[in-house]
């Protein structure tokens, strides 16, 4: 197993320089690689996909090359994408109280 820290996502209320729309989300996101502290700035719009937890609770991403034995440690999972026809897999889970994103790809 591998695991690789990627990024801190902050969410935020307000529209940031940079940002990007993402319709199938509904989701202003930024690119983490562009700022020095790899944040990931994301501004949720109603009607998306994602629970109201994801909304409020800033995270920590990691690449992983196996998302599950995570996903089995985990205390719960709040959002998963399932596996997609690429292998790749974006799931939230809460270890510890803490909101990680493990993206699998």
């Amino acid at each position: 197993m591998t695991m690789k820290l990627w990024h801190v996502g902050v969410p935020v209320t307000e529209k940031r320089p940079g940002m990007t729309y993402n319709e199938d989300m509904k989701l202003w996101l930024s690119i983490p690689e562009e700022n020095e502290y790899q944040f990931e700035y994301l501004k949720f719009e109603e009607g998306g996909p994602f629970p109201e937890e994801m909304h409020v609770t800033p995270h920590v991403a990691y690449k992983v090359d196996d998302a599950q034995p995570y996903v089995d440690a985990a205390d719960r999972v709040v959002f998963d994408t399932g596996i997609n026809a690429d292998g790749g897999r974006m799931v939230f889970v809460v270890k510890d109280g803490i909101l990680l994103e493990l993206f699998q790809g």
